[in-house]
């Protein structure tokens, strides 16, 4: 069998992380730097990341979360009230291999969106599925699926991934039919999903925001104290704030 003929068959049957590397193996082969069986050991090897990368990529660009944040580049300098120690726990993503849920509450602008999106895509490499969300958003889809008699396929795509991130609870009220139907998607991932809150109301205001107590008494049953709860301290100087100066500076 030809070179080309390999590498047609490579293609055909989606083997995209061996074909780039063939012939560059096919040569060391020749040239006698490895044996055989070690220029397939490194083939395999090869695919297997590219198919690892592919699949993390894809679980990236369906969670929905923008690049560009990870734990490791988080800010310690102003003081928020989550540690260095918090953050080394919760990227051991045991929480999400126990389902419990998140809840991080605190001031506007102190890293709270950050921290859930960049374990979000800490997630998505360790091979989990993950969503994110706004609750703005989630009004707005769930607003449209009721309208549009979808509403079960709407909770499906909430209920499936294994991490699902609701940022900035609080923003608005909801309807006694919004309210409802999220008590429904926290009940239907309270079985081995986790859920990820951030917020600014403290867990006893959020009454403000639900009108509805039984409603309310149900979601904070599924969500605290089973979940993990962060409160973030009085900001110094907002995190928002400091990250947008420091790349007005960069660009200077």
């Amino acid at each position: 069998m030809s070179l080309s003929t390999v590498k047609n068959r490579m293609e055909e049957m989606g083997f995209h992380g061996m074909l780039a590397n063939l012939e560059a193996s096919l040569t060391r082969v020749t040239k006698g730097e490895v044996s055989a069986m070690e220029a397939i050991d490194e083939l395999l090897e090869t695919e297997w990341r590219f198919r690892k990368q592919k699949a993390t990529h894809g679980r990236v660009s369906r969670s929905k979360i923008r690049p560009g944040v990870s734990l490791e580049d988080f800010d310690f300098t102003l003081l928020r009230g989550v540690t260095k120690a918090q953050l080394r726990d919760l990227s051991k993503l045991d929480w999400c291999d126990e389902g419990k849920p998140l809840i991080f509450i605190g001031p506007t602008g102190v890293g709270k969106s950050y921290i859930a999106r960049s374990l979000g895509l800490l997630a998505c490499e360790k091979g989990r599925t993950v969503l994110f969300l706004s609750f703005t958003d989630f009004i707005e889809h769930q607003a449209l699926a009721r309208s549009s008699s979808s509403y079960l396929k709407f909770r499906d795509r909430l209920v499936r991934p294994d991490v699902l991130i609701l940022d900035d609870l609080g923003m608005r009220k909801f309807s006694s039919q919004e309210a409802e139907d999220l008590r429904d998607i926290i009940e239907q991932r309270s079985y081995g999903k986790s859920t990820v809150i951030t917020t600014q109301l403290p867990v006893d205001h959020w009454g403000e925001v639900f009108g509805d107590q039984i409603i309310l008494d149900a979601l904070v049953d599924r969500l605290d104290p089973p979940g993990i709860k962060i409160e973030f301290g009085e900001k110094t100087e907002s995190y928002r704030g400091k990250k947008k100066m420091e790349t007005k500076r960069s660009k200077e």
